[in-house]
C-alpha cells in the first residue's frame, strides 16, 4: 500500500484518464490505418504504431496499478510533532554544518529538483518519526550522515 498526496493522486488519475480517453483511441486508429496498408512484415509504420500501442497500454496498466494500490493521505491524522509523510523538514548535516530542507513524500512523488525526497530513500527513512532537535543517522553510499532536525512544517 502506497500513500499519496491528494494532488499527486489527482495528477495520476488525470494522466490515466487522458491516456484512456484521448491517446489510446488515436493510437488504435493509427494502428488500424497502418494495418490496412498491406504487408505488415515490411511496414515500418505498422511496427511503429504497434510499439506506440504497447507503450500506451503499458503506461495505462502501470498507472492503474498505482491507483489500485494507493490511498490518499489523510493529513489530519498525521502527527504534527514528528516527521511523517508530507512533512517539510529542515535539518543540518552535522559533518558539514549545511542546512537543507526537503518534503518527505511517497516514492511516486519524489522530485529532488522540487525538494521532495522519498520516505524510502536513506535520508527520508532516517528522518521518519524524528522530532525537532533529534539526530537522525542516514546510511548513504558515502557513509553515515548525522542530521539534526531543525524544524518540521506541513504543507497541505
Amino acid at each position: 500500500m502506497e500513500y499519496l498526496s491528494k494532488q499527486r493522486y489527482d495528477e495520476i488519475a488525470a494522466e490515466l484518464n487522458h491516456l484512456i480517453n484521448d491517446v489510446y483511441p488515436k493510437v488504435a486508429e493509427e494502428l488500424a490505418e497502418m494495418s490496412a496498408q498491406g504487408d505488415r512484415s515490411d511496414n515500418a509504420g505498422y511496427r511503429e504504431a504497434k510499439r506506440n500501442q504497447g507503450k500506451t497500454i503499458s503506461r495505462i496498466r502501470y498507472l492503474q496499478k498505482i491507483l489500485e494500490h494507493s490511498r490518499v493521505i489523510n493529513t489530519e491524522a498525521l502527527p504534527k510533532d514528528r516527521v511523517s509523510l508530507l512533512s517539510k523538514v529542515e535539518f543540518t548535516n552535522l559533518a558539514t554544518n549545511t542546512r537543507m530542507t526537503f518534503e518527505i513524500v511517497s516514492p511516486h512523488e519524489m522530485d529532488l529538483e522540487a525538494g521532495k525526497i522519498s520516505l524510502k530513500s536513506p535520508i527520508g527513512a532516517a528522518l521518519m518519526g524524528k522530532k525537532v532537535g533529534e539526530i537522525a543517522e542516514a546510511q548513504v553510499p558515502s557513509g553515515i550522515l548525522r542530521l539534526r532536525i531543525e524544524s518540521i512544517t506541513f504543507s497541505q
